[in-house]
């Protein structure tokens, strides 16, 4: 049996860690009035703490934007750690639908992660030099060429594996496409898109 994709919302319990309630706190300003208008005065207000305390766990208003993108890689990561835990070529492609599927629930699930990722594309871009979002990126791709880019799986296989992650990504994450749809539309309509990629002829 495939292993799931556990989700790990982006939204922090009541009650929780101070570090966890400033993100909370940042994703929902960030999203509602954007990241540029969104101040670390702001932040440290609606918490009712001083600036000085939200410095004590992040160095910047840019150090917050990142960890909760962050969170975005984390989803990716657990998909790929799942389908490495499995034995083989032959196991990892035959599980690779349903772990797919359980990505598009955990993505869904973290839906304020996803408004925050499209409405601030510009304030993200600028955090592609850091050292730690270049970690992040290049972690996921050796592990992704490491499973993908062997022989071991047939040829017609890690393309539509790799077109398939491709169309989730593009088909939630990308801004300034399918706007127009709603977002549960949205999710509906991207598994039905990938199921039809797997179901057989």
């Amino acid at each position: 049996m495939a292993t799931t994709i556990a989700s790990d919302s982006g939204s922090a319990p009541q009650g929780g860690s101070t570090r966890e309630r400033i993100l909370q706190v940042a994703l929902e300003l960030f999203t509602e009035q954007g990241y540029d208008k969104t101040s670390i005065r702001d932040i440290a207000e609606q918490l009712g703490v001083t600036k000085a305390a939200l410095y004590y766990h992040f160095k910047s208003k840019a150090d917050i934007l990142l960890e909760l993108h962050l969170r975005l890689h984390g989803l990716g990561e657990r998909l790929l750690d799942a389908l490495e835990a499995l034995p083989s070529g032959e196991a990892r492609a035959r599980a690779w639908p349903q772990l797919l599927d359980g990505f598009i629930t955990a993505v869904d699930d973290n839906r304020e992660l996803v408004a925050l990722h499209q409405r601030n594309q510009s304030a993200l871009e600028a955090l592609h030099d850091s050292e730690r979002h270049r970690a992040a990126n290049d972690d996921i791709e050796r592990q992704l060429r490491r499973l993908l880019a062997g022989s071991e799986l047939p040829p017609e296989m890690r393309v539509r594996m790799v077109c398939s992650l491709g169309a989730v990504m593009a088909g939630l994450l990308t801004d300034g496409i399918v706007d127009d749809i709603s977002h549960e539309a949205r999710v509906a309509l991207v598994r039905t898109s990938v199921a039809d990629m797997f179901r057989a002829p």
